[in-house]
């Protein structure tokens, strides 16, 4: 994995947990959900790369 995706990855998770946040304080569910979700599609993005650099390894 690039040392490139893994800040982009990062950054949406922290921005998510961003979002989460001002959502939940402002009551705003729609902005907690998208943070929520935010927070997912990084993880999942790191997890899938985690996976291929796994699998190059012999």
């Amino acid at each position: 994995m690039a040392l490139g995706d893994k800040a982009k990855d990062a950054v949406q998770q922290v921005a998510g947990k961003a979002e989460e946040a001002v959502g939940k304080r402002t009551d705003d569910a729609e902005l907690t959900g998208q943070g929520q979700k935010d927070q997912a599609m990084g993880q999942d993005r790191m997890d899938t790369e985690k996976a291929k650099d796994d699998a190059d390894v012999d």
